[in-house]
């Protein structure tokens, strides 16, 4: 009786999340400009089911808009915010560090770092040169931290991890500033691309994305429960059968993949990872059996509604995404600190 209540509670709490996950890719889609009124928007949608045929009364060009603008948009932010949350939440199980993000191990300068190459190249690289680098830069650079680690105390170690990432990133964030000094022509650019964006050329960044997305997505959540036992401590997970720093290990890497994947195409967008998993977790407890999902499905709502903010605060202008998420993040963060200081 008691553990069919826990699973019935369980399946309405992620079917409410799954609610609030289409409404706002619902509301990112019919937000906008360029006339698209929502009665005619959503009979497009609905007309684009196979099987399906209704007259939504809108032009080719708005049907374009629709299309290959503003849906591409959408699906991108679900996919970066989704796999930002659930990074974030799998760092902060794996380290059990609750101030823990994507960016912890140095993606982040790493990608800022092979960005800004990519820039200052000029379009050498290519159409592709920009996301490419990006990705290479922060797996580069998680490389670089686990190295460390391992030569000065072990990939068991979290807190040499940690601190092996502030000196990567640190190392990188040096190299980056160097190279925007000596190519100050390409600023604008570079400053645009740090401070995040979900701008898109149709549906070629979702496809790059979504593999990454899925592939790191389904290897976290498979380790769920293996996130539950580590947080007892390592010892005690090994005596139930765990191999810490194998699981470790594995999460890592698919956290880093996916949020090297996901950077390389939005550019660098901060807090998601922090303030989902622990808004997730004030609500439904640590167990990481509904955190991982849960932060799964909300941070794909969040992104995609904080970039909904973005486009219309200062509309016509549009704000970077990755201000709006510090805007909120921040003093987040700040709460996250002190209710780590009381605890402790």
């Amino acid at each position: 009786m008691i553990k069919a209540g826990i699973s019935q509670h369980r399946t309405a709490v992620l079917l409410g999340a799954a609610l609030i996950l289409c409404a706002a890719l619902l509301i990112g889609v019919l937000v906008g400009p360029a006339g698209l009124t929502p009665d005619r928007t959503i009979l497009e949608l609905l007309d684009g089911i196979p099987g399906i045929h209704l007259d939504s009364g809108l032009t080719a060009t708005q049907q374009a808009i629709l299309w290959q603008i503003r849906l591409p948009r959408v699906v991108l932010g679900a996919l970066v915010g989704a796999m930002l949350a659930v990074a974030g939440a799998a760092y902060q199980g794996v380290f059990r560090n609750p101030l823990a993000d994507p960016y912890l191990l140095g993606v982040s300068s790493g990608a800022g770092l092979g960005a800004t190459l990519a820039i200052v190249s000029g379009g050498a690289l290519g159409m592709f040169g920009i996301p490419m680098a990006a990705f290479v830069g922060g797996v580069l650079a998680v490389f670089a931290t686990y190295s460390l680690g391992r030569s000065i105390g072990g990939p068991q170690n979290a807190v040499v991890i940690i601190l092996a990432g502030v000196a990567v990133a640190a190392f990188t964030n040096a190299a980056q500033t160097f190279v925007q000094q000596r190519f100050d022509d390409s600023l604008r650019e570079v400053y645009s691309w740090l401070l995040g964006g979900l701008s898109t050329d149709g549906w070629s960044e979702v496809l790059v994305v979504l593999p990454y997305v899925a592939l790191a997505s389904a290897v976290i959540l498979v380790h769920r429960r293996v996130l539950d036992v580590m947080a007892v401590g390592d010892v005690e997970a090994a005596s139930l059968g765990v191999d810490p720093a194998r699981s470790r290990l594995v999460l890592v890497l698919a956290a880093t993949l996916g949020t090297a994947a996901v950077v390389s195409a939005s550019g660098l967008i901060g807090f998601v990872g922090i303030v989902v998993p622990h808004a997730v977790r004030l609500v439904v407890g640590p167990s990481h059996r509904l955190l991982l999902p849960l932060s799964l499905m909300l941070g794909a709502a969040f992104l995609v509604l904080t970039d909904v903010a973005a486009r219309t605060v200062m509309a016509p202008a549009e704000l970077p995404i990755g201000v709006v998420t510090a805007m909120i993040g921040a003093p987040f963060f700040l709460l996250v600190l002190r209710r780590s200081r009381v605890s402790a």
